[in-house]
């Protein structure tokens, strides 16, 4: 079991870094999760405070207690703490920012689910096909994107609905492109992660960041 990085801890939580691959919660067919493997590190049993997919990576709370766990769930769910992502897409947006406001079906309910979004780079990758001499262009975006409601694979959905998957979402995104860069670049997992989380720690703002992974960085060099 690989130790996860603890960027922050107090009397209630902590924040973590939570690696691609690995499930939030443990059940049937999943052999690690960071709710088990978290607790043995820190040798005791741990409550989450917000979720992440298990491919998505990056900045995460989890509580010492139930009492914190019900403070801080709170929070996140509230505009005091803000969380920022960073995705690498496949195509473009139709602007340089903006809002999306598609409700989402969740569980067989309409859900309204609210995504803010500020690209922040583009450009084009020429990938030569094996069978011809002909070279593919794939409009490549990397989107910043805050969020005002959390509903399950929100990001992945709006940013699909709006003609710009993820790279790496075989699930909501363009399969043929995936398979594309997979060959190339050798990508193999969903190309999101949370890099920036804003709290209101020790009476304070206190900002908390990484740096964008390794792919999503060096991806056009």
């Amino acid at each position: 079991m690989n130790q996860l990085a603890i960027l922050y801890e107090n009397d209630e939580i902590f924040v973590i870094d939570k690696p691609a691959g690995l499930a939030v919660q443990g059940g049937q067919g999943v052999s690690h999760s960071l709710d088990v493997d978290f607790a043995k590190q820190v040798g005791y049993k741990v409550f989450l405070v917000h979720r992440l997919d298990k491919d998505t990576s990056g900045l995460m709370i989890v509580a010492k207690t139930p009492l914190a766990a019900a403070k801080w769930t709170k929070l996140i769910g509230s505009k005091v703490a803000k969380k920022e992502y960073a995705a690498l897409c496949i195509g473009r947006m139709g602007a340089a920012s903006g809002v999306i406001k598609e409700s989402l079906i969740q569980h067989g309910e309409e859900k309204t689910a609210v995504t803010h979004f500020q690209v922040e780079k583009e450009w084009n990758l020429s990938v030569q096909e094996p069978e011809s001499e002909e070279n593919t262009s794939i409009p490549l975006t990397l989107i910043r994107l805050k969020l005002e409601t959390g509903r399950m694979h929100q990001i992945r959905i709006h940013l699909a609905k709006n003609g710009c998957p993820i790279a790496g979402d075989d699930q909501h995104g363009n399969f043929k492109m995936n398979k594309k860069l997979r060959k190339v670049l050798g990508i193999k997992r969903l190309q999101l992660a949370s890099v920036r989380l804003t709290l209101p720690v020790d009476g304070k703002e206190k900002v908390f960041e990484l740096p964008l992974p390794f792919d999503l960085k060096n991806i056009d060099k």
